[in-house]
């Protein structure tokens, strides 16, 4: 699954934001997106995943003229939810009335449920959470929080992952833990990833890096 972007323009009726960004990302690979506040990095993100509307600078709404490809398959008129494309945020964003296993079941695709529920528990696996399914997430630490949070995206099966400083709020140890195991999943199934981020510890691969600057 290759993912593939160009954005002509991005910005409000005020400012541009930017133009002329084309990118591709293959399979299992990371692409990193760095640059200052307002050089709208996580704009980006939001033009790929179909959320742009909801986001704002100031009180204008911003709008981008956006191709988005996944294998060839131009997804940019598809909503949100049918693009196949997969969001992890600065915080976890953990259902608060749902168990860890009902948070991470919410993310299954429909199926009987004991296929569904061994799908969970394959998660709960390798995220190193084994016998935590009941648990309530505000008894997780940070670091489990964060994971649970990358299995539930992965347990969609999206066909890109967008990273949107998902290792910002951890410490450094957990930090260096977390991106690690985030790295490790995107390779192992071969998902594109596209991640911002203000820090350059966070890079994957320098090859597959783009520095943002305010178009004015």
């Amino acid at each position: 699954m290759t993912l593939q972007v160009h954005i002509t323009q991005l910005g409000s009726a005020q400012r541009v934001l930017l133009h002329d960004l084309r990118f591709e990302v293959p399979p299992g690979h990371i692409l990193t997106l760095m640059g200052p506040s307002g050089s709208g990095k996580s704009s980006v993100l939001a033009a790929i995943a179909g959320t742009l509307g909801s986001v704002a600078e100031g009180a204008q709404a911003l709008h981008a003229q956006a191709s988005v490809r996944l294998n060839g398959e131009d997804v940019s008129q598809r909503p949100t939810a049918q693009r196949g494309v997969g969001l992890l945020f600065q915080d976890a964003l953990l259902f608060a009335h749902m168990t860890v296993a009902e948070n991470l079941l919410f993310a299954v695709p429909p199926g009987p449920r004991a296929q569904r529920m061994a799908q969970v528990q394959q998660a709960l696996t390798e995220a190193g959470l084994q016998g935590y399914g009941e648990r309530d997430p505000a008894t997780l630490s940070g670091g489990q929080r964060a994971r649970v949070a990358l299995m539930r995206a992965l347990l969609a099966r999206p066909r890109a992952l967008l990273l949107d400083e998902p290792f910002s709020k951890l410490d450094a140890t957990l930090r260096d833990q977390f991106r690690t195991f985030v790295f490790e999943h995107v390779r192992a199934r071969q998902i594109p990833a596209v991640l911002v981020t203000h820090d350059a510890a966070d890079v994957a691969d320098p090859n597959h890096l783009i520095a943002l600057n305010p178009a004015g």
